[in-house]
């Protein structure tokens, strides 16, 4: 093992019962660099970091870790050698100061009892390493998704690891709070450690890589330095086609306008109207807190509008709430699939028919009827399950996202509002979600899509409208949409 090197893996074989994910498998971390993962949902990322994390033990291979051979890992172990892993759904105590979280499991102790004076002060230390402002007496339930991430890092930090694996840290953070979390990582090099980055956000690797790998299918694909590395090969190398392939819809011929909001208010929205027509994309854009959510909230009736009216096919409809929204033929795919949109710890066949009993006759779920409506629609979306009695939460991003959909479907929607329908899966996953929705354009359904991702709103939609501070405030048609149209009026330069 070279000397430069923290963390070397050689021949590493993973399987699990009818699924081989790696098989000969090498990758290597260096001292004091930042290493970036890429790949579709699917190819190994999460087995890999399992693997290092202790998690999981190799079928075959070796790990070798600072020049020495790793045998029988666990998470503890891990830990104690110096490996920390910051997963993407937060592993803090909510109701924990943010000192005791540094310190949980680890305590410093006077006299067998805590040291509290003590473990503030070096919490306090540590935060000041990463230059915040957070309290070491913060209740961690209080602290926003970025200042969370923060004190996980700050917590790899007091147990002195010397390699930081980040899975997808930046999921649901603001422009702001991903600038400051890539300012952190690039200090924690400075001070020697080595960094295992994970993301879906290309341009968070080409700004903080020093070499990128890209798994597919459990085999290394390429490993890049930064200086050799673009976006088409990186994307081209992801999937195994050309980027040219990606980004490019089928138009459809529109038809009568099917839903109208006149005069909106309430739940944070100012004012709103719109409308959409049969086999129209409308794209909703905005920055983060402009009030896009909130909307979408409204139409759907999961908050009462304080005025204005709705219509569906040109008459006035009253949604109050969401049980109202799904007999109308409406339904909504919300940003947040693991809180909003699944139950995650139940299968499949417990899942899909969930939104449709609201439209049942009987009040009684039927097993057989449930089990051959998930059966249909698993195979028609092209869910990849080893059986319709999988748990949700044991599936990737891009399936789990089409398991939302397949509920959706069953329950027959003329009506569909995307919310972020992409987010936190990966580019073949995302051009399978647009063919889905390009077919239920051609149905001559109506979506409205809200979206943070300009090339996904710049290619999917055939309008746009824009929010901002609670208001409608600018509409771009097809022949007028471009992300300098897009941003001027999103951040206010188009009034």
């Amino acid at each position: 093992m070279s000397q430069d090197l923290i963390i070397e893996m050689k021949g590493i074989k993973k399987s699990f019962p009818g699924v081989d994910v790696f098989d000969g498998f090498d990758f290597d971390l260096r001292k004091g660099e930042i290493h970036c993962i890429c790949g579709e949902n699917g190819a190994g990322k999460s087995t890999l970091i399992k693997m290092l994390s202790g998690a999981y033990t190799p079928d075959e291979g070796t790990i070798f870790f600072d020049g020495e051979k790793v045998t029988h890992m666990t998470p503890h172990s891990a830990m104690q050698i110096g490996i920390q892993t910051i997963y993407q759904e937060h592993t803090l105590f909510p109701y924990l100061t943010v000192a005791e979280n540094l310190f949980v499991g680890n305590e410093i102790l006077s006299h067998g009892i805590i040291d509290y004076r003590k473990t503030e002060q070096k919490a306090q230390e540590a935060l000041n390493t990463l230059r915040s402002s957070i309290s070491p007496l913060d209740i961690v339930e209080r602290l926003g998704s970025g200042a969370q991430k923060t004190v996980e890092i700050a917590k790899a930090l007091v147990q002195e690891s010397k390699v930081i694996i980040l899975d997808e840290p930046t999921s649901s953070f603001s422009q702001g709070e991903i600038d400051y979390l890539l300012e952190i990582i690039r200090e924690l090099v400075k001070r020697g450690i080595s960094i295992i980055y994970i993301s879906h956000h290309l341009e968070e690797v080409f700004k903080i890589a020093d070499r990128v790998t890209v798994i597919r299918d459990g085999k290394k694909i390429n490993t890049y330095a930064h200086k050799d590395l673009t976006e088409e090969q990186l994307i081209r190398d992801m999937v195994g086609r050309d980027v040219s392939l990606f980004y490019q819809r089928e138009r459809v011929q529109l038809g009568d306008v099917m839903f109208e909001a006149i005069g909106l208010k309430g739940n944070g929205v100012k004012e709103a109207s719109l409308s959409v027509r049969k086999g129209e994309i409308l794209g909703v854009a905005g920055m983060v807190g402009s009030g896009r959510t909130e909307l979408a909230e409204l139409l759907f009736g999961y908050v009462k509008p304080d005025e204005g009216e709705i219509k569906i096919n040109g008459y006035k409809v009253h949604i109050k709430t969401p049980r109202q929204a799904i007999a109308n033929r409406m339904c909504f795919i919300t940003e947040n699939r693991q809180i909003s949109g699944l139950f995650l710890q139940h299968p499949l066949v417990n899942n899909v028919p969930i939104a449709s009993y609201s439209l049942s006759k009987t009040p009684f779920a039927l097993p057989r009827d449930d089990a051959e409506l998930t059966e249909s629609y698993i195979k028609a979306l092209n869910v990849v399950t080893p059986s319709i009695y999988q748990l949700a939460m044991f599936l990737s991003g891009g399936n789990q996202q089409k398991v939302v959909l397949a509920k959706w479907f069953a329950t027959k929607a003329d009506i569909f509002i995307f919310d972020e329908p992409t987010r936190g899966i990966d580019i073949g996953a995302k051009e399978e979600i647009y063919k889905l929705m390009v077919e239920l354009v051609k149905q001559g359904k109506t979506i409205i899509m809200i979206s943070s991702d300009m090339p996904e709103l710049i290619a999917m939609s055939d309008r746009i409208i824009v929010m901002r501070g609670g208001r409608l405030v600018a509409e771009v048609c097809s022949a007028d949409i471009c992300e300098e149209n897009i941003l001027k009026h999103s951040i206010g330069g188009g009034n």
